[in-house]
C-alpha cells in the first residue's frame, strides 16, 4: 500500500525523531494511553473508507448521522437545571428560555433521585439542595407551570424512580390536553450505571430492568416521540473510567437494554430508533472526539449484525453530551470557563445532537444566573462565532484521530467480551467487575497527579496562594425544606385517600401479574399518590439492593 520513498522517508524522519530532545512531559491521553510524537498514513491502518468511515449519514455512521452535519439543525443548547422549590426551578426554566436555550434538561434533589418524599426522614437536610424537589403530580405542575409540553424538549436525569417522575409528566401532559404522542424528550432511566457508577439504586437489578423494559414498551406505543432511556456514560467517566471504559461499559448497558427487550418479544425497529446514549467529553481534546467517532461505529455494526436491526434510524447512536464536572476546580474557578469551552468543542466536534455545559461555579455549589448565562453563550459562540459548523466531520480523515478511533473500537471489542464472558452486564455488576475497574482507573489517574506527569491548572501546577474565591454563590433557603414538607401534609389531607391506597394496590397487583406498570403509575399519579409511597409499595413488591463490597 505504501510505496518504497514513503517509507524510506517515515524512516528518516524516525531517526530524527529520536535523536530529538523532550521536555519529560508525560505525553499519554488522559486515559493513561501512549501517544506517538506524530501520526502518517500507516498508523491509521488498513482503512476501506466506505467500509469504516463512508460519508456522513451513511452506513457506519462513523462521521456523523445527518448528511449535512449542524448546516441542517444546530445541536439543542440543554443546560441542566434544578435547585430548591419547583417555583424556584420554574422561573430558571423560563430565563434559560428567555435567553435562548432550545430544551429543558431537569435535575433533581437526592431525595427524589432515591424516591424518598420531602418529609421522609432520609430527605431531612437535602430537600432542594442539588436539584429541585419533587414528591407529587402538584409539585411537577408546578415546576411546569406557564410551560406548555407540546412545545419544549425535555430531558429528565432521573434514574430509580424514573417510571414515577414520567408518570406525574404525562399526567400533566393529560392536564394540558397535550396528546402523549406530540410529548418530545429523555429520560435518563439508565439504572445500569447506577450499580455501576453513580450508586442511587434502589430495588435489584433484575426488577429494575422489568421497569425499564415496561417503560419503552409503553413508549414504543404511547408516547413514540419520546426516548424512554438515556444510557449513560457520563456517570461512568465521572466515578474515574477512562475514556475506553466509558465507551464501552455504556454500549454494554445499551445492549442489555436491547436484549431485555427483545426477549420481551418486540421488533428491534419498533424500540430502536427511540433510545439515546448520554456521554461525558473530558480533558483530552482528541480523545473525547475519537470516542464519539467510534461508538457510533462499534453500535451500528452491532445493530445491524447482531440484532438483525432493518430500520436504518435504528442503527444510529444519538447522543447528548455534558461537559466533564470531575474536570472542574474549585480553584481559580473562572478557568473553568476555558476548561468547558474547549470539552463542548470537543463533543460538537465529535457530532453530538444536544450539549450542557458546565458551569464554572459548579464545585462551589448550583449554578447561579450569571454563571449559567455564561454556559449558555459558550455554546452560542461555539455555534456562530467559530466556524465548526461549516462542514461535517471537519477531523475526519486525521491520521490522528482515525488511529485512535480505530484503537478505541478495538480495545472496547476486547472489554465486550470480557463481560460475555461473566455472563453479562449483571452478572458483571454483582461480581463488581466494572466498580473494581474504575477504582483501579481513578486510583492510576491520581498518583499521575501527584507526581506531575499530569497537570491541572490551579491544582499541582499555577498554583495561588492565599486565593480569594469571588464569585457569587447561589444559596437555597432551609425555607425550602419546611415548604415542601407543609405543601405534601396538604395534599394528603385534599386529596381522595380512597382512591390513593386503591391506585397503590393496583400497583401492587401490577408488580406481582407481571403486567406493564406504566398505566398503573400514571393513574396513581393522577390521584396525587406521591413518589415516596409508589417507591415504598414497589420496594415491598421487588425489595432493596446492597451492593456486594469489592476490594
Amino acid at each position: 500500500m505504501f510505496s518504497k520513498e514513503y517509507k524510506r522517508a517515515k524512516e528518516s524522519f524516525q531517526n530524527k525523531l529520536d535523536n530529538a530532545s523532550e521536555n519529560g512531559m508525560k505525553f499519554t491521553t488522559v486515559s493513561g494511553e501512549p501517544i506517538n510524537p506524530l501520526y502518517s498514513p500507516d498508523d491509521a491502518g488498513q482503512v476501506d473508507f466506505l467500509r469504516d468511515l463512508n460519508f456522513p449519514g451513511e452506513y457506519p455512521f462513523t462521521r456523523g448521522i445527518h448528511t449535512n452535519g449542524y448546516r441542517g439543525k444546530i445541536w439543542t443548547m440543554r443546560q441542566f437545571a434544578g435547585f430548591g422549590s419547583p417555583e424556584d426551578t420554574n422561573q430558571r426554566f423560563k430565563y434559560l428560555l428567555e435567553h435562548g436555550q432550545t430544551g429543558l434538561s431537569v435535575a433533581f434533589d437526592l431525595p427524589t433521585l432515591m424516591g424518598c418524599d420531602a418529609d421522609a426522614e432520609m430527605s431531612q437536610g437535602e430537600v432542594g439542595i442539588c436539584g429541585v424537589a419533587i414528591s407529587s403530580l402538584q409539585d411537577m405542575e408546578i415546576l411546569f407551570s406557564g410551560i406548555p409540553l407540546d412545545k419544549v424538549s425535555t430531558s429528565m436525569t432521573i434514574n430509580s424512580p424514573a417510571a414515577m417522575i414520567f408518570a406525574f409528566y404525562l399526567a400533566i401532559a393529560q392536564k394540558q390536553s397535550v396528546p402523549f404522542g406530540n410529548l418530545r424528550g429523555t429520560l435518563q432511566n439508565d439504572i445500569l450505571k447506577e450499580y455501576i457508577a453513580q450508586k442511587e439504586y434502589i430495588f435489584p437489578p433484575r426488577p429494575s430492568m422489568r421497569i425499564i423494559t415496561d417503560m419503552i414498551e409503553y413508549c414504543a406505543t404511547e408516547v413514540p416521540q419520546w426516548n424512554p432511556v438515556s444510557i449513560s456514560g457520563y456517570h461512568i467517566r465521572e466515578a474515574g473510567s477512562t475514556s475506553v471504559q466509558e465507551l464501552a461499559y455504556t454500549l454494554a448497558d445499551g445492549f442489555a437494554y436491547i436484549e431485555a427487550c427483545l426477549e420481551r418479544g418486540m421488533d428491534i425497529d419498533s424500540f430502536a430508533p427511540r433510545l439515546s446514549f448520554f456521554f461525558n467529553s473530558h480533558l483530552d481534546f482528541f480523545e473525547e472526539i475519537a470516542k464519539f467517532r467510534a461508538a457510533r461505529r462499534i453500535y451500528a455494526k452491532r445493530m445491524k449484525e447482531k440484532y438483525g436491526a432493518k430500520n436504518s434510524r435504528s442503527l444510529w447512536l444519538r447522543f447528548h453530551t455534558q461537559t466533564a464536572g470531575c474536570t472542574l476546580t474549585a480553584q481559580q474557578p473562572e478557568n473553568n470557563i476555558v476548561r468547558t469551552a474547549f470539552q463542548a468543542m470537543a463533543a460538537v466536534l465529535g457530532g453530538t445532537q444536544s450539549l450542557h455545559t458546565n458551569s464554572m461555579d459548579e464545585t462551589l455549589a448550583l449554578p447561579s444566573e450569571k454563571a449559567v448565562k455564561i454556559a449558555l453563550r459558550t455554546q452560542q459562540l461555539l455555534a456562530y462565532e467559530t466556524g465548526v459548523i461549516n462542514t461535517v466531520d471537519p477531523l475526519g480523515g486525521s491520521y490522528f484521530v482515525e488511529s485512535l478511533t480505530n484503537k478505541m473500537e478495538e480495545q472496547a471489542n476486547k472489554i465486550f467480551d470480557e463481560i460475555d464472558s461473566l455472563g453479562g452486564v449483571i452478572n458483571a455488576i454483582e461480581a463488581g467487575y466494572f466498580q473494581k475497574n474504575i477504582a483501579d482507573s481513578a486510583y492510576r489517574y491520581q498518583k499521575e497527579l501527584e507526581r506531575k506527569e499530569k497537570f491541572i491548572v490551579g491544582i499541582n501546577e499555577f498554583v495561588e496562594e492565599n486565593e480569594k474565591i469571588d464569585i457569587p454563590i447561589l444559596q437555597v433557603s432551609p425555607e425550602v425544606e419546611e415548604k415542601q414538607k407543609k405543601r405534601l401534609s396538604q395534599l394528603r389531607q385534599s386529596r381522595s385517600n380512597l382512591e390513593a391506597e386503591k391506585s397503590l394496590k393496583e400497583l401492587a397487583s401490577a408488580a406481582k401479574d407481571g403486567n406493564n406498570l406504566m398505566p398503573v403509575l400514571v393513574n396513581a399519579a393522577r390521584n396525587y399518590v406521591t413518589l415516596g409511597e409508589m417507591v415504598g409499595e414497589l420496594k415491598t413488591q421487588f425489595g432493596v439492593y446492597e451492593e456486594t463490597v469489592v476490594f
